[in-house]
């Protein structure tokens, strides 16, 4: 097998323009003492390095399998993807799923095991009892500075180039812990959005809303016109689409913290704002405008009503959503046709202040060594493969000749991804050779997306809902101290469970809007200020990084 000399990944490709570098922890003793090996010592990474590696021993990988990946493979090894990312670094990599849907019983069941993977996939910000720091001090995973320094010339270029990256996979005491997944273009972070039945507008002679008065005025329409039992049809249980509620949005506040104009962190749900949301969302629900399942509806209860006509509005994804349910409505009514909403506001003309918007690093699916892992180099150098060229093109658009094809100097998917000859969704004969199309260890391609949108609507989607001020109020990935954590999640708990339970009974009208001051004053009973205190405290500590 021919030997490539690693190339460092600054492609042009990425179109978010960032500079500078973060510092660097002292920790070769201890990185070295985790790894149980001399594999972490031995490497000064001055000499020359090429893949494939030599043969030795088969590395574990603890990660879910996707729901695009598991209606045709059983195990993350069987697809091409990974077996061409075993063959270019020359490791083999033994995967190991969680049951669907208990990622985190099977983490926890693994920590209390102590026999830990060589490698976890994990959301380690926010679902490590007490942060990667905690995790690093536990004995869990080890600290990635001296590992990027002697290993990884790929992610530690990527992160020279780009130091709000670098900020954002530290931890308060400068320890990298991950090699994380990111999103490479400012376009990729506006995900989520409202969507609603075009047909029906057009056939209303209406408008696609803007404002809150409008998107009344539609709702109305739908309910009046269409007949339609659900004319807004939100998948309220889902936590990440509650936290981005479009129409709490409108009053320039949300469900739970942001930052505010001062630079402070701030408590939604506690503000008159909030208050006058769940206004209207009281008024909106009397007049049989949302739909009255709401507390309960799933994505595949949501789906069924957006395409069988008994619902004609919702916010989700431009993919899983807005193009399944185009693509599975028109195989009945031609003219089914989906368009993106801006998030509202209450002035017409007016740019929104606050929007859906993720984080570079959005925290999710990063993976972390851990310290069962007997070969610390193997690992880093598999990992940091992603970073480089070659891994970047594998991670985003595959096999050459298999899943795409170079027109023109742009990576252009085969027919064989996208009009998939066994029937399979796009999304489905993506992530047979990439993992572009959902997460994991490496930069996300901007070209991906261009691609994965097929329908024009589609392709509008990040203009329309990113055209917003999100940035300015969304939180960075901030950690809170061990201790801090500790005492942060104990009151967060209980006020996120009353919290919700009050915002449904506000809405539902089985509490008076009367009692809102009462229940802001159960809320700060709780220990909110305490919990704002420790959030803009993980906030200085971040700015300071």
């Amino acid at each position: 097998m021919k030997k490539r000399k690693t190339a460092l990944f600054l492609t042009a490709a990425m179109t978010l323009a960032l500079a500078g570098c973060g510092g660097k922890a002292e920790l070769e003793a201890t990185t070295a003492a985790a790894a149980g090996t001399e594999s972490a010592q031995k490497a000064d990474g001055g000499g020359e390095f090429s893949y494939p590696m030599t043969a030795g021993d088969a590395l574990t990988y603890w990660c879910e399998l996707q729901g695009t990946v598991s209606p045709n493979y059983s195990n993350l090894g069987e697809t091409p993807f990974a077996k061409t990312w075993m063959k270019e670094t020359g490791v083999d990599i033994e995967f190991m799923h969680p049951p669907t849907g208990q990622v985190k019983e099977q983490f926890s069941l693994i920590l209390a095991d102590g026999n830990l993977p060589d490698m976890m996939e994990y959301t380690w910000i926010k679902d490590y009892p007490g942060g990667p720091e905690k995790a690093i001090k536990d004995g869990v995973i080890i600290p990635l500075n001296d590992v990027f320094e002697q290993y990884c010339p790929n992610i530690t270029a990527y992160l020279k180039e780009h130091p709000e990256v670098d900020k954002m996979i530290k931890t308060d005491d400068g320890h990298y812990y991950v090699f994380p997944f990111i999103r490479g273009d400012e376009k990729l972070c506006n995900t989520i959005g409202l969507m609603l039945r075009q047909d029906w507008l057009e056939e209303l002679n209406l408008e696609v809303p803007e404002t809150i008065d409008e998107w009344h005025t539609v709702l109305t329409a739908f309910k009046n016109e269409k007949g339609v039992a659900a004319p807004y049809c939100p998948e309220w249980t889902r936590e990440d689409f509650k936290d981005n509620d479009p129409f709490a949005y409108a009053f320039n506040t949300c469900r739970s913290f942001y930052l505010g104009d001062d630079g402070k962190v701030k408590f939604g749900a506690v503000e008159e704002n909030y208050k006058k949301y769940l206004e209207l969302m009281n008024q909106w629900y009397a007049e049989g405008l949302i739909d009255p399942d709401m507390a309960t509806l799933k994505f595949d209860q949501v789906s069924a009503k957006m395409t069988n006509g008994s619902a004609g509005a919702s916010i989700g994804f431009a993919g899983s959503r807005m193009g399944a349910w185009i693509t599975a409505a028109q195989a009945n009514d031609p003219n089914y046709m989906l368009v993106a909403a801006p998030y509202p506001t209450l002035e017409k003309g007016a740019k929104p202040e606050f929007g859906q918007m993720d984080n570079q690093y959005p925290g999710t699916a990063s993976v972390a060594i851990t310290t069962s892992c007997k070969d610390v180099e193997r690992a880093a150098r598999l990992l940091d493969y992603a970073y480089g060229e070659e891994g970047h093109m594998l991670f985003n658009f595959g096999v050459e000749g298999e899943s795409y094809e170079m027109k023109d100097d742009y990576p252009t998917y085969t027919d064989w991804v996208m009009k998939n000859p066994d029937g399979w969704p796009v999304s489905q004969a993506m992530s047979a050779y990439i993992r572009g199309n959902y997460n994991g260890p490496f930069v996300q391609d901007m070209r991906y997306l261009e691609q994965y949108y097929t329908i024009d609507q589609q392709k509008e989607t990040p203009d329309v809902w990113g055209d917003t001020n999100a940035k300015a109020h969304k939180m960075p990935p901030v950690t809170p101290t061990s201790e801090e954590s500790k005492e942060y999640s104990i009151i967060m708990n209980e006020i996120n469970t009353y919290r919700d339970e009050m915002v449904l009974k506000f809405i539902f009208g089985t509490e008076s809007l009367d009692n809102f001051d009462t229940y802001v004053k159960n809320i700060e009973s709780m220990g909110l200020d305490r919990a704002l205190e420790i959030q803009n405290a993980a906030l200085e500590r971040y700015n300071a990084r």
